[in-house]
Protein backbone atom coordinates (compact mmCIF):
# COMPACT_ATOMS: atom_id res chain seq x y z
CA UNK A 1 0.00 0.00 0.00
CA UNK A 2 1.06 3.69 -0.84
CA UNK A 3 2.39 5.17 2.41
CA UNK A 4 1.97 9.13 2.65
CA UNK A 5 3.76 11.33 4.54
CA UNK A 6 3.55 15.28 5.36
CA UNK A 7 3.96 17.41 8.39
CA UNK A 8 2.92 21.21 9.34
CA UNK A 9 4.16 23.01 12.05
CA UNK A 10 2.67 24.49 15.14
CA UNK A 11 4.67 27.95 14.93
CA UNK A 12 1.46 29.81 14.86
CA UNK A 13 -2.38 30.39 14.14
CA UNK A 14 -2.91 28.36 10.61
CA UNK A 15 -3.80 30.42 7.76
CA UNK A 16 -4.92 30.31 4.19
CA UNK A 17 -1.61 29.72 3.27
CA UNK A 18 -1.15 26.73 4.91
CA UNK A 19 -4.77 25.08 4.14
CA UNK A 20 -4.02 25.44 0.47
CA UNK A 21 -0.13 24.67 0.54
CA UNK A 22 0.06 21.73 2.83
CA UNK A 23 -3.50 20.68 4.18
CA UNK A 24 -5.93 20.58 0.98
CA UNK A 25 -3.25 18.09 -0.84
CA UNK A 26 -2.68 16.14 2.14
CA UNK A 27 -6.28 15.53 2.83
CA UNK A 28 -6.98 14.39 -0.86
CA UNK A 29 -4.84 11.60 -0.74
CA UNK A 30 -6.44 10.19 2.52
CA UNK A 31 -7.87 7.42 -0.26
CA UNK A 32 -4.79 6.54 -2.21
CA UNK A 33 -2.68 4.76 0.42
CA UNK A 34 -2.23 5.29 3.85
CA UNK A 35 -1.53 8.67 5.54
CA UNK A 36 0.31 9.56 8.03
CA UNK A 37 0.65 14.03 8.83
CA UNK A 38 2.12 14.88 11.46
CA UNK A 39 2.64 18.13 13.90
CA UNK A 40 5.96 19.28 14.14
CA UNK A 41 6.54 20.57 17.11
CA UNK A 42 10.70 19.22 17.03
CA UNK A 43 10.80 21.68 13.96
CA UNK A 44 8.85 24.99 15.79
CA UNK A 45 11.47 24.72 17.90
CA UNK A 46 13.70 26.90 15.54
CA UNK A 47 11.71 29.96 16.06
CA UNK A 48 9.13 29.77 18.73
CA UNK A 49 11.10 29.22 22.78
CA UNK A 50 7.54 29.37 24.52
CA UNK A 51 6.75 26.26 26.25
CA UNK A 52 2.96 27.03 26.80
CA UNK A 53 2.35 28.82 23.50
CA UNK A 54 4.02 25.55 21.61
CA UNK A 55 1.50 23.11 23.41
CA UNK A 56 -1.83 25.31 22.62
CA UNK A 57 -0.10 25.86 19.12
CA UNK A 58 -0.03 22.08 18.46
CA UNK A 59 -3.19 21.29 20.22
CA UNK A 60 -4.93 24.03 17.86
CA UNK A 61 -3.26 22.32 14.13
CA UNK A 62 -4.65 19.19 15.51
CA UNK A 63 -8.07 20.74 15.84
CA UNK A 64 -8.10 22.83 12.56
CA UNK A 65 -6.50 20.08 10.47
CA UNK A 66 -9.32 17.90 11.94
CA UNK A 67 -11.65 20.73 11.07
CA UNK A 68 -10.86 21.24 7.48
CA UNK A 69 -11.43 17.15 6.57
CA UNK A 70 -9.01 15.19 8.33
CA UNK A 71 -10.27 11.29 8.91
CA UNK A 72 -8.47 9.57 11.53
CA UNK A 73 -10.73 6.94 10.19
CA UNK A 74 -8.07 6.92 7.31
CA UNK A 75 -5.31 9.23 8.28
CA UNK A 76 -3.12 8.79 11.31
CA UNK A 77 -2.42 12.75 12.81
CA UNK A 78 0.85 12.56 15.70
CA UNK A 79 2.75 14.85 17.06
CA UNK A 80 6.28 14.78 16.10
CA UNK A 81 7.93 14.39 19.38
CA UNK A 82 6.00 11.63 20.28
CA UNK A 83 7.97 8.92 17.86
CA UNK A 84 11.68 9.07 19.49
CA UNK A 85 13.35 7.08 16.25
CA UNK A 86 12.87 10.45 14.66
CA UNK A 87 15.44 12.16 16.75
CA UNK A 88 17.81 9.35 16.54
CA UNK A 89 17.65 8.99 12.85
CA UNK A 90 18.15 12.33 12.34
CA UNK A 91 21.52 12.17 14.17
CA UNK A 92 22.73 9.32 12.43
CA UNK A 93 21.58 11.19 9.05
CA UNK A 94 24.08 14.14 9.95
CA UNK A 95 27.01 12.18 10.11
CA UNK A 96 26.60 12.00 6.29
CA UNK A 97 25.31 14.88 5.58
CA UNK A 98 27.65 17.50 3.58
CA UNK A 99 27.63 20.65 5.45
CA UNK A 100 28.01 22.45 2.19
CA UNK A 101 24.29 20.81 0.80
CA UNK A 102 22.80 22.41 3.94
CA UNK A 103 24.19 26.19 3.85
CA UNK A 104 22.91 25.79 0.47
CA UNK A 105 19.45 24.64 0.73
CA UNK A 106 17.34 27.63 -0.16
CA UNK A 107 14.42 28.07 2.92
CA UNK A 108 17.81 28.58 5.34
CA UNK A 109 19.88 30.91 2.96
CA UNK A 110 16.30 32.79 2.92
CA UNK A 111 15.74 33.56 6.69
CA UNK A 112 19.33 34.44 7.30
CA UNK A 113 18.70 36.91 4.80
CA UNK A 114 15.72 38.16 6.54
CA UNK A 115 17.78 38.67 9.72
CA UNK A 116 16.86 34.87 11.49
CA UNK A 117 19.07 34.02 13.77
CA UNK A 118 21.75 31.24 11.82
CA UNK A 119 21.23 28.34 14.73
CA UNK A 120 22.67 24.81 14.50
CA UNK A 121 19.06 23.62 14.49
CA UNK A 122 17.90 26.18 11.56
CA UNK A 123 20.90 24.62 9.31
CA UNK A 124 19.64 21.40 10.10
CA UNK A 125 16.23 21.40 9.85
CA UNK A 126 16.69 19.37 5.85
CA UNK A 127 18.27 16.76 7.73
CA UNK A 128 15.31 16.65 10.67
CA UNK A 129 12.70 16.53 7.60
CA UNK A 130 14.88 13.56 6.10
CA UNK A 131 14.38 11.65 9.27
CA UNK A 132 10.92 12.22 9.29
CA UNK A 133 10.36 10.64 5.43
CA UNK A 134 12.64 8.26 5.93
CA UNK A 135 12.01 6.68 9.30
CA UNK A 136 8.35 5.52 7.93
CA UNK A 137 9.44 3.80 4.96
CA UNK A 138 7.37 6.83 3.16
CA UNK A 139 6.60 6.37 -0.31
CA UNK A 140 5.09 9.92 -1.42
CA UNK A 141 5.24 13.61 -0.10
CA UNK A 142 3.25 15.93 -1.01
CA UNK A 143 5.33 19.21 -1.24
CA UNK A 144 4.79 22.54 -2.76
CA UNK A 145 8.04 23.84 -5.06
CA UNK A 146 9.37 25.54 -1.68
CA UNK A 147 10.00 22.55 -0.50
CA UNK A 148 10.96 20.47 -3.24
CA UNK A 149 14.84 21.07 -2.78
CA UNK A 150 14.08 19.68 0.86
CA UNK A 151 12.73 16.11 -0.25
CA UNK A 152 15.85 16.29 -2.81
CA UNK A 153 17.83 16.35 -0.30
CA UNK A 154 16.04 13.39 1.79
CA UNK A 155 16.57 11.47 -1.39
CA UNK A 156 20.58 12.67 -1.54
CA UNK A 157 20.57 11.54 2.32
CA UNK A 158 19.12 8.53 2.09
CA UNK A 159 21.26 7.72 -1.54
CA UNK A 160 24.59 8.30 0.86
CA UNK A 161 23.26 6.05 3.65
CA UNK A 162 22.70 3.03 1.19
CA UNK A 163 25.59 3.49 -0.76
CA UNK A 164 27.57 3.48 2.82
CA UNK A 165 25.73 0.89 4.58
CA UNK A 166 23.48 -1.38 2.32
CA UNK A 167 21.37 -1.06 -0.60
CA UNK A 168 17.81 -0.43 -0.20
CA UNK A 169 18.36 0.23 3.63
CA UNK A 170 16.33 3.00 3.49
CA UNK A 171 13.59 3.72 0.74
CA UNK A 172 13.73 7.04 -1.55
CA UNK A 173 10.71 8.83 -1.58
CA UNK A 174 8.50 10.39 -4.53
CA UNK A 175 7.51 14.26 -4.08
CA UNK A 176 3.95 14.95 -5.07
CA UNK A 177 3.66 18.32 -6.42
CA UNK A 178 -0.12 19.20 -6.65
CA UNK A 179 -1.73 22.39 -8.18
CA UNK A 180 -2.62 23.32 -5.16
CA UNK A 181 0.50 23.44 -3.29
CA UNK A 182 1.63 26.50 -5.64
CA UNK A 183 3.05 29.45 -3.58
CA UNK A 184 0.13 31.28 -1.77
CA UNK A 185 0.39 35.03 -1.92
CA UNK A 186 0.12 36.72 1.23
CA UNK A 187 -1.15 40.26 2.29
CA UNK A 188 1.68 41.87 0.67
CA UNK A 189 2.15 39.62 -2.49
CA UNK A 190 4.90 37.65 -1.07
CA UNK A 191 4.78 34.18 -0.17
CA UNK A 192 2.28 33.53 3.17
CA UNK A 193 4.28 33.52 5.59
CA UNK A 194 4.09 33.49 9.88
CA UNK A 195 7.32 34.69 9.40
CA UNK A 196 6.69 37.57 7.24
CA UNK A 197 3.40 38.52 8.99
CA UNK A 198 1.40 39.00 5.93
CA UNK A 199 -0.78 36.04 6.56
CA UNK A 200 -4.84 35.37 6.56
CA UNK A 201 -6.33 33.35 9.37
CA UNK A 202 -8.41 30.60 8.17
CA UNK A 203 -10.35 30.65 11.85
CA UNK A 204 -9.86 34.24 12.77
CA UNK A 205 -13.31 36.24 14.00
CA UNK A 206 -14.64 37.49 11.35
CA UNK A 207 -14.03 41.13 11.97
CA UNK A 208 -10.28 40.33 12.07
CA UNK A 209 -10.65 38.23 8.28
CA UNK A 210 -12.06 41.18 6.99
CA UNK A 211 -9.74 44.06 8.51
CA UNK A 212 -7.13 41.65 7.17
CA UNK A 213 -8.31 41.14 3.91
CA UNK A 214 -8.75 44.75 3.21
CA UNK A 215 -5.10 45.53 3.82
CA UNK A 216 -4.02 43.88 0.90
CA UNK A 217 -1.33 45.76 -0.85
CA UNK A 218 -2.58 47.29 -4.42
CA UNK A 219 -1.28 49.72 -6.55
CA UNK A 220 -2.19 53.38 -7.03
CA UNK A 221 -4.78 52.56 -10.16
CA UNK A 222 -7.96 55.15 -9.68
CA UNK A 223 -11.32 53.83 -9.13
CA UNK A 224 -12.73 54.77 -12.64
CA UNK A 225 -9.93 53.03 -14.79
CA UNK A 226 -8.53 49.62 -15.83
CA UNK A 227 -7.15 47.23 -13.85
CA UNK A 228 -4.23 44.54 -14.76
CA UNK A 229 -5.89 41.46 -13.12
CA UNK A 230 -2.39 40.01 -13.85
CA UNK A 231 -0.26 39.85 -10.29
CA UNK A 232 -3.01 40.59 -8.70
CA UNK A 233 -2.58 39.26 -5.36
CA UNK A 234 -6.58 40.09 -4.69
CA UNK A 235 -7.37 37.81 -7.90
CA UNK A 236 -4.96 34.84 -6.98
CA UNK A 237 -6.46 34.67 -3.24
CA UNK A 238 -10.20 34.88 -5.05
CA UNK A 239 -9.23 32.11 -7.09
CA UNK A 240 -8.63 29.61 -4.56
CA UNK A 241 -11.75 30.06 -3.11
CA UNK A 242 -14.19 30.61 -6.37
CA UNK A 243 -15.42 28.71 -9.17
CA UNK A 244 -12.90 29.10 -12.59
CA UNK A 245 -16.48 31.28 -14.07
CA UNK A 246 -16.37 33.69 -10.73
CA UNK A 247 -12.18 34.51 -11.14
CA UNK A 248 -12.75 35.22 -14.55
CA UNK A 249 -15.90 37.50 -13.72
CA UNK A 250 -13.58 39.25 -11.73
CA UNK A 251 -10.82 39.38 -13.75
CA UNK A 252 -13.14 41.17 -16.60
CA UNK A 253 -14.20 43.62 -13.86
CA UNK A 254 -10.68 44.57 -13.54
CA UNK A 255 -10.08 45.29 -16.88
CA UNK A 256 -13.27 47.42 -17.54
CA UNK A 257 -12.63 50.00 -14.66
CA UNK A 258 -15.36 51.60 -12.97
CA UNK A 259 -14.49 49.62 -9.59
CA UNK A 260 -11.88 50.54 -6.94
CA UNK A 261 -9.66 47.53 -5.06
CA UNK A 262 -11.84 48.30 -1.93
CA UNK A 263 -14.72 46.39 -3.75
CA UNK A 264 -13.15 43.85 -5.04
CA UNK A 265 -11.36 43.06 -1.37
CA UNK A 266 -14.74 43.00 0.08
CA UNK A 267 -15.98 40.18 -3.09
CA UNK A 268 -12.55 38.52 -1.44
CA UNK A 269 -13.22 38.54 1.99
CA UNK A 270 -17.16 37.42 1.45
CA UNK A 271 -16.06 34.42 -0.42
CA UNK A 272 -13.39 33.78 2.25
CA UNK A 273 -15.35 33.31 5.10
CA UNK A 274 -18.12 31.42 2.59
CA UNK A 275 -15.74 28.98 1.57
CA UNK A 276 -14.29 28.06 5.63
CA UNK A 277 -17.86 28.48 7.26
CA UNK A 278 -18.89 24.45 6.86
CA UNK A 279 -14.99 24.26 8.59
CA UNK A 280 -15.55 26.68 11.58
CA UNK A 281 -19.18 24.53 11.87
CA UNK A 282 -16.91 21.34 12.24
CA UNK A 283 -14.88 22.93 14.61
CA UNK A 284 -16.83 24.06 17.07
CA UNK A 285 -18.54 20.06 16.93
CA UNK A 286 -14.96 18.72 17.81
CA UNK A 287 -14.50 21.83 20.66
CA UNK A 288 -17.48 19.89 21.94
CA UNK A 289 -15.94 16.88 22.67
CA UNK A 290 -13.29 17.25 25.26
CA UNK A 291 -11.61 13.88 24.80
CA UNK A 292 -11.52 13.10 21.05
CA UNK A 293 -8.15 15.55 19.85
CA UNK A 294 -6.27 13.55 22.82
CA UNK A 295 -7.22 10.25 21.67
CA UNK A 296 -7.07 10.95 17.74
CA UNK A 297 -2.99 11.89 18.34
CA UNK A 298 -2.55 9.01 20.67
CA UNK A 299 -3.81 6.58 18.21
CA UNK A 300 -1.78 8.63 15.24
CA UNK A 301 1.39 7.93 17.65
CA UNK A 302 0.76 4.00 18.22
CA UNK A 303 0.69 3.50 14.46
CA UNK A 304 3.46 5.96 13.70
CA UNK A 305 5.73 4.09 16.26
CA UNK A 306 4.51 0.68 14.62
CA UNK A 307 6.13 1.84 11.34
CA UNK A 308 9.45 3.62 12.73
CA UNK A 309 10.42 0.51 14.77
CA UNK A 310 11.21 -1.77 12.04
CA UNK A 311 13.09 1.06 10.15
CA UNK A 312 15.06 2.02 12.99
CA UNK A 313 16.25 -2.03 13.90
CA UNK A 314 17.14 -2.18 10.18
CA UNK A 315 19.60 1.20 10.40
CA UNK A 316 21.10 0.52 13.73
CA UNK A 317 22.10 -2.83 12.77
CA UNK A 318 23.60 -1.76 9.66
CA UNK A 319 25.48 1.07 11.36
CA UNK A 320 26.34 -1.45 14.32
CA UNK A 321 24.63 -0.52 17.39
Amino acid sequence: MLRILSGIQPSGVLHVGNYFGMMLPAIALQDQGEALYFIADYHALTSLRDAEALRENSRRVALDFLACGLDPGRASLFLQHNVPAVTELAWILSSIAPLSRLELAHSYKDKIARGVSASAGLLFYPVLMAADILIYDSDVVPVGKDQKQHLEITRDLATRFNENYGAGLLKLPEPRIHAATEIVPGLDGQKMSKSYGNTIDIFGPEKELRKRVMSVVTDSTPVESPKSPDNSTIIALYGLVSSEREKEAMRDAFRVGGRGYGDFKKQLFEKLWEFFAPMRARREEILREPKYIDDVLARGARRANELAAPVMKRVRDAIGL
